[in-house]
């Protein structure tokens, strides 16, 4: 789930949807921005599947865990490590 196995590819494992966000936060942006950003992406990219909010906070949650982004003022931004 967290990395790609044979029964998950890696553009649907966590640590490749959480590369694709650090990506996309080039600046600070709301969790909703994030959101439509990375379905917007998906959407345009027919290799990449769709996934679902859930999927999408768990990536989030990966990356707040190993503290690769930061929660400011209601925004998510990348960390400064």
């Amino acid at each position: 789930m967290i990395l790609p196995t044979k029964h998950i590819r890696s553009d649907r494992a966590l640590i490749g949807v959480g590369g694709q966000m650090l990506d996309i936060l080039q600046e600070p942006m709301t969790v909703s921005r994030l959101w439509d950003e990375i379905r917007e992406r998906r959407t345009v990219d027919v290799s990449c599947p769709v996934i679902d909010y859930r999927w999408f906070v768990l990536a989030l949650d990966l990356l707040y865990t190993i503290q690769a982004v930061d929660l400011e003022y209601g925004t998510i931004r990348k960390a400064d490590r």
